[in-house]
């Protein structure tokens, strides 16, 4: 197993707060709905299954869910939303990625520049940090469901390519390729994911300097708390210490 995920760990001690729920709600709804514009059967629908999935995994209603799946199918009128993408960059010349969901992209590209700005950041061109991220599948698994070792043959054995350490959980990097195989084989040993997705993995980690921890993290909590923002990502990596000490402050 590589090292710990740490931005990954902070979001999930942070995010345990019963105050995020809303904001977490929010966020698995709207993929819900944009999942179910492909068609609302999840049986046919990858991406609708794992969108599903995931909202009930965090105890989401079965109503809310199956009203989501109708505005998109189109059956219930809502709002249309629209896929985006930013790149830029942080303190200490870290990369970020932006993946939104959005009504109207002439809010949110104003409002996603603004935080780059007061986080002394910046906001860039398209292509200017993609290419430091490939695009990866990762599942979670709660590491009271199944030990390490047993969970890494057994994704390993179907596909996965990585495990890496998410603090109460397992996270399994799969390839795009392998992403269904692997989800099938841990459902097959009725292992459940606590959430799965797709997401841009640094290729390379930036290991930054002490002061410009706190920076970093203020600057990728507040884009994920814009409106628009479904997940944020970066290749920031810092001491261990570091860590530690953010994690008893949250």
């Amino acid at each position: 197993m590589s090292g710990h995920s740490k931005w990954s760990t902070i979001k999930r001690k942070k995010g345990a707060k019963d105050a995020e729920r809303g904001k977490l709600f929010t966020k698995l709804i709207k993929e819900v709905t944009v999942a179910a514009r492909s068609g609302g059967d999840d049986t046919g629908n990858s991406r609708l299954r794992t969108a599903v999935q995931n909202a009930r995994a965090a105890n989401m209603p079965n109503a809310t869910i199956e009203r989501a799946i109708r505005r998109g199918t189109g059956e219930e009128p809502g709002v249309v939303y629209e896929e985006v993408l930013y790149e830029g960059y942080g303190p200490g010349g870290v990369a970020v990625i932006v993946e939104g969901l959005t009504d109207n992209k002439n809010r949110t590209v104003p409002a996603v520049r603004h935080v780059f700005s007061r986080h002394n950041g910046n906001l860039a061109e398209k292509g200017a940090v993609a290419w430091m991220f490939a695009q990866k599948g990762v599942i979670e698994v709660d590491k009271n469901l199944i030990g390490e070792e047993e969970l890494m043959l057994l994704v390993l054995d179907a596909g996965a390519e990585d495990m890496q350490d998410g603090g109460e959980v397992h996270e399994i990097v799969v390839p795009l390729a392998g992403f269904e195989a692997v989800k099938q084989v841990l459902g097959e040993k009725s292992i459940a994911s606590s959430q799965t997705s797709l997401a841009w993995l640094p290729q390379n980690l930036l290991v930054v300097e002490s002061r410009d921890v706190e920076p970093i993290i203020n600057l990728l909590e507040a884009l994920e708390d814009l409106e628009d923002v479904q997940k944020v990502y970066s290749n920031f990596d810092m001491p261990e210490a570091d860590l530690q000490r953010l994690l008893a402050s949250a």
